[in-house]
């Protein structure tokens, strides 16, 4: 329920709703940035509780979560501050020849009241990152976090009641049975992050009342290591992005195909990497504060779940593969000889477990991306210019990385989202602003020739005009 009143979300989103005619008018650019430099202020304000939040859901580490989850925001809230100006600004259009005589404008417009929907993984910045776009956008919010992440949502909450007015934006709390009652409300825009599965559930309560959206889903983002890769490099950043938040990143890499012939090198480089990060023995890596822990019980579960399945059937550990079910700790777990039929293959890992498969021609590769649905993200790690190329070329995915992992989601001045079952629409920057925006044509009369193709029309003189608008 809205953390400020008793009332139900259905009745939050109406007092939200019943503003927006004069929101419309009233809520400026000047009005946007007053706003968005207070979200900052008391983002900044709030760091400790920030940290001490995330830190009690899921033992993340400090310096992980001012990485991942406070600067995405304020590099957000910044680079709306610097372009808002440009992206509200009223875009003139030059008329096309049949237009002759009229005057065409855009103007950028608040959809109206929009509703968030974030997940428990990077409670913050998937919560606030959205709000920004659509603060600027001049659209009002309902917020409503996981409650998987219960201390990030309180304190995601405290945020928006120091920093936003109560008829701008509300945080709701609570569990599934609160998004079913907002899903039933007609929203004008729905930002939802969270798996494809649910993301059906979203667009089908959209689709009742014609509700836009922009869905960041997930899926089993590909690594391929081709044989000019810079190994080292290689897997220092694929064992980054695969333990970062101990693998529960909808962008972390899922599985990686590495060519046969520097596999063992490549295992070497990458069981190295994730010795200096996280500890060179078991005892140190489950000691280690660099090692988020996994959400809950259930998640624990069935990761652990995963790897024993995988190892029955004939897969080896080359790291890991242990785990304490008490502080749900996992070990960073890289897995040799998996197969198509394990469910470590077939179903999105979102975990600190990495299954490595050698392989011999790239064309395979390609075929078995193809054949699943089409990824979040696709990481490529080659110094072979000719063969990334060709893989970018040959492969669809939401984003390709090339010699990188994760970063892209950092860069306000590209779009992130996913295509088919990785998602709907995109996010960030100025493709943030304008998912919460509609761009409304406006065309004026000055002396357009209309009126000279009005009824009748059987004369020879229509006729012939027609033909000469034709031509």
């Amino acid at each position: 329920m809205d953390h400020r009143s008793f009332k139900t979300p259905a009745q939050i989103f109406v007092d939200l709703a019943a503003g927006n005619p004069q929101r419309r008018m009233a809520f400026d650019p000047a009005q946007r940035r007053a706003a968005l430099q207070a979200l900052s202020r008391a983002i900044h304000d709030c760091e400790a509780e920030i940290l001490a939040a995330l830190a009690e859901d899921f033992a993340k580490p400090e310096a992980e979560i001012r990485l991942t989850e406070i600067l995405p925001v304020q590099a957000e809230i910044s680079h709306a501050l610097r372009n808002l100006k440009t992206w509200t600004k009223v875009r003139r259009v030059r008329p096309t020849r049949a237009m002759l005589g009229t005057r065409a404008r855009i103007v950028p417009e608040p959809k109206g009241t929009a509703l968030i929907i974030a997940p428990w993984n990077y409670p913050l910045a998937l919560s606030l990152g959205p709000l920004v776009s659509a603060i600027a956008a001049g659209c009002a919010a309902i917020v409503k976090p996981s409650e998987l992440a219960p201390a990030s949502a309180a304190v995601i909450a405290q945020i928006v009641d120091e920093a936003l007015p109560a008829d701008l934006v509300r945080v709701v709390q609570g569990g599934v049975e609160v998004s079913q009652e907002l899903l039933e409300q007609p929203f004008d825009h729905i930002f939802f992050t969270g798996s494809p599965r649910v993301g059906k559930i979203v667009m089908a309560a959209a689709a009742k009342h014609l509700t836009s959206v922009t869905l960041e889903l997930g899926g089993k983002s590909p690594v391929i290591v081709g044989p000019g890769a810079d190994l080292k490099k290689a897997a220092r950043m694929i064992a980054w992005g695969k333990f970062a938040n101990a693998g529960q990143t909808c962008i972390a890499p899922d599985h990686v195909y590495v060519a046969k012939q520097i596999e063992a090198p490549f295992l070497a480089e990458l069981k190295a990497a994730i010795a200096r990060m996280y500890g060179k023995t078991e005892e140190a890596q489950a000691a280690t504060r660099d090692l988020a822990r996994i959400i809950n019980p259930d998640h624990f579960a069935r990761l652990m779940g995963m790897i024993e399945s995988a190892q029955s059937a004939g897969a080896k550990a080359l790291t890991g593969a242990t785990g304490e079910a008490q502080s749900r700790y996992i070990a960073p777990t890289v897995l040799m000889g998996t197969d198509p039929s394990m469910t470590v293959e077939q179903e999105e890992i979102f975990g600190p477990v990495l299954p490595v498969i050698p392989f011999d021609d790239a064309v395979d590769v390609v075929t078995r991306i193809e054949a699943g649905p089409k990824p979040l993200a696709l990481y490529i790690f080659e110094r072979d210019r000719g063969l990334i190329d060709r893989l970018r070329r040959a492969t669809s995915s939401g984003a390709v990385g090339i010699n990188v992992a994760l970063v892209h989601y950092l860069h306000q001045n590209l779009p992130f989202g996913g295509i088919g079952n990785s998602g709907v629409g995109a996010a960030h920057g100025h493709w943030g602003f304008e998912a919460f925006t509609h761009l409304k044509p406006v065309l004026e009369n000055r002396f357009a020739p209309l009126a000279m193709l009005m009824p009748p029309y059987r004369s020879g003189r229509m006729a012939k005009l027609a033909q000469k608008f034709l031509r």
